[in-house]
């Protein structure tokens, strides 16, 4: 059975936001808060019947309006080009829960079911799109893996048939250098004999 919907209010940034969930903590995971705003006393529950409506006709929908003014609350809305007296002067804090807001507008137990099941398929779409990115993401990373595997592969096979040439040169040189020497010693043997030879023909 869906939970009963309440309204509840915060202000984060340049903005007050408001939207309709079953519990604190729905609407602390709807803010995207990382903290209890609640115990901190920077958010609370309210029954302004103008927010109320409004809350309630997008549940799960986080609605914001400008910082310190009394417009509407809207899915989408601008950044104030003037904050109010009190924020220029560095009170930037959230009202603590006080008096309580104009009593609320008697809505029958259809629309609040409604409201309830509309926030239960809000809260079902995130899920899906989370889980959605969420393969996204691991598809991309498995590419990415296999990508760097690859590239890996190649750069291992490159090294090997570099290590097995330069083998084989090595090997080539050093039977040069033998070739060498033996031709150094070859010719100096032979170069003796013939200037000897020389020699006897030239004391005759």
């Amino acid at each position: 059975m869906a939970r009963k919907l309440k309204t509840f209010l915060t202000s984060l940034g340049f903005f007050d936001q408001a939207v309709a969930a079953p519990s604190m903590k729905a609407a602390l995971q709807a803010w995207g808060a990382d903290s209890n705003l609640f115990h901190q006393g920077f958010a609370r529950e309210v029954d302004d019947p103008t927010i109320v409506e409004a809350t309630m006709a997008r549940p799960g929908i986080v609605l914001k309006r400008p910082i310190g003014s009394s417009g509407p609350f809207q899915e989408s809305a601008e950044i104030p080009t003037e904050l109010p007296e009190e924020n220029k002067r560095g009170q930037s804090r959230p009202k603590r829960p006080g008096k309580r807001d104009a009593a609320p507008k008697k809505t029958d137990g259809h629309a609040a079911r409604q409201a309830a099941l509309a926030f239960e398929r809000e809260q079902e779409k995130r899920d899906r799109e989370r889980r959605v990115e969420q393969a996204r993401r691991e598809k991309e990373r498995a590419r990415r893996d296999k990508a760097v595997a690859k590239a890996q592969a190649a750069l291992d096979a490159a090294e090997g048939e570099h290590a097995r040439k330069a083998a084989v040169i090595d090997q080539e040189r050093a039977a040069a250098e033998k070739r060498s020497a033996e031709e150094d010693a070859r010719w100096h043997k032979l170069r003796s004999r013939l200037e000897a030879e020389l020699r006897r023909a030239r004391s005759q």
